[in-house]
């Protein structure tokens, strides 16, 4: 199983910030030291031709040179600097990489990405680009070329509502959009998802797999799609200090199991991507998205047995 990263590519934050960037280096030697199989690819680099399938010229270069207003850095969470737009730009990469690969192997990952607050103008909530927009519409793009409609969903579980993804693809009939999130949590201005799935706080295993399943029955009525970017969040995790859910990691492997069987029983690729994770001890959410790659390549081992 291949998956793609970009934690090379380290953002240079003040002392005290929130955002956990030591967690990509920690998940990857996680990854070397109890999956040895997967495949683990630096990731390409997102060009502006590729951002601005997802992102206005105006955005995409203003964040390229800096001339982005302090204000809208504000809104991101990060302080502008060459290396935030490298990493970006990788961090979209990946998943465009990882699509790619789906469609090879059945599954693929970004090691890093979700980033799924960025809007085709503006970013927010420590998202720049949004690497899911910009996959879709390019994985779209290629398969347009032979004459084919790909359709793409976006299951998005982390912890936070998919506002920007929502709105890139506000009437667009072939991609659909799933955010099954925190009611009460950022972003506190919703945007309209296809299906949205609001959780009240402290909602734990048992309702969360039963919303799930829910879910996944509404998106089978009334979409098939060819491709499933599926974000997999670790921030509905009982410790998490952002999340306010009360998933164990039994509950949060459970998750996973029923997405990626889900996009098996139908034969659909699927790329996932970490998304959040805000745990007082990375460490465990490090473990939660372990976890997820555990089990995506338990799946991935049935799609080489699979006959294509």
């Amino acid at each position: 199983m291949r998956a793609f990263y970009s934690g090379q590519f380290v953002l240079p934050l003040p002392p005290g910030h929130r955002f956990p960037m030591s967690r990509y280096a920690l998940l990857r030697d996680r990854l070397e030291q109890h999956l040895p199989a997967v495949e683990m690819d630096q990731a390409p680099r997102a060009s502006d031709g590729e951002l601005a399938l997802a992102h206005t010229p105006q955005w995409i270069a203003a964040i390229s040179d800096g001339s982005v207003s302090p204000q809208a850095m504000r809104e991101i969470g990060f302080p502008w600097s060459e290396a935030m737009v490298e990493r970006s730009r990788r961090s979209t990469g990946a998943t465009i990489a990882a699509c790619r690969a789906a469609f090879a192997d059945g599954i693929a990952a970004n090691m890093a990405g979700g980033t799924h607050h960025a809007y085709a103008d503006k970013g927010g909530g420590f998202c720049v680009f949004n690497d899911a927009a910009v996959a879709a519409r390019l994985m779209q793009a290629e398969h347009g070329r032979s004459g084919r409609l790909l359709k793409v969903a976006v299951i998005d579980l982390d912890v936070h509502q998919g506002n920007g993804t929502a709105s890139i693809f506000r009437n667009d009939p072939s991609v659909f959009t799933l955010s099954m999130h925190g009611q009460k949590n950022f972003p506190f201005r919703k945007e309209a998802s296809d299906l949205d799935v609001e959780l009240p706080d402290g909602c734990g295993d048992a309702d969360y797999l039963t919303a799930l399943e829910h879910a996944l029955d509404e998106l089978d009525r009334r979409f098939s799609p060819g491709l499933v970017i599926y974000l997999a969040g670790a921030d509905p995790f009982e410790r998490d200090r952002l999340g306010r859910l009360k998933l164990s990691f039994d509950g949060l492997e459970a998750r996973d199991r029923r997405v990626f069987d889900w996009t098996w029983q139908r034969r659909i690729p699927v790329a996932f991507a970490m998304a959040g994770g805000y745990a007082s001890d990375i460490a465990e959410t490090v473990q939660v998205q372990l976890g997820t790659f555990r089990v995506a390549f338990d799946y991935w081992r049935r799609w080489q047995n699979a006959p294509r």
